[in-house]
């Protein structure tokens, strides 16, 4: 069985930070690209970081580049995505997702991604 769970959202003000984790059961995350997407209110899911094998590589969306980072914690089979100076349209449902072991992915895609969480809401204040 294959689980990810989000946690760390919340609601924080403008300029503030927090740090979203995403727990993994049923598999290994060091094999497999991970992802980090959002689904703001009224828009499409939309792509915000991604990381690669074994932490070879990340990748951030323009709208969060210079203000994120993504890590992983292989030995707690984890991943987090630390966001700084967050602004009131970084507002939106976080999830994240899993590539198959190994795979090459179009790393942006939704559809490169075949495990996904639920999701937690970050809200920013204005």
């Amino acid at each position: 069985q294959v689980q990810l769970v989000e946690s760390g959202g919340g609601l924080v003000q403008t300029g503030g930070s927090l740090r979203l984790s995403c727990a993994a059961s049923g598999v290994t995350f060091s094999v497999r690209e991970v992802g980090w997407f959002r689904r703001a209110p009224g828009k499409d899911r939309e792509f915000v970081s991604a990381i690669g094998w074994r932490s070879a590589s990340t990748l951030y969306a323009d709208s969060i580049k210079g203000r994120a980072t993504i890590s992983r914690e292989n030995a707690k089979n984890t991943v987090a995505l630390q966001m700084n100076s967050l602004k009131p349209e970084d507002t939106a449902v976080y999830y994240c997702a899993a590539a198959p072991p190994y795979k090459m992915v179009v790393r942006s895609s939704m559809n490169s991604y075949t495990d996904w969480g639920q999701g937690i809401q970050v809200t920013v204040s204005s």
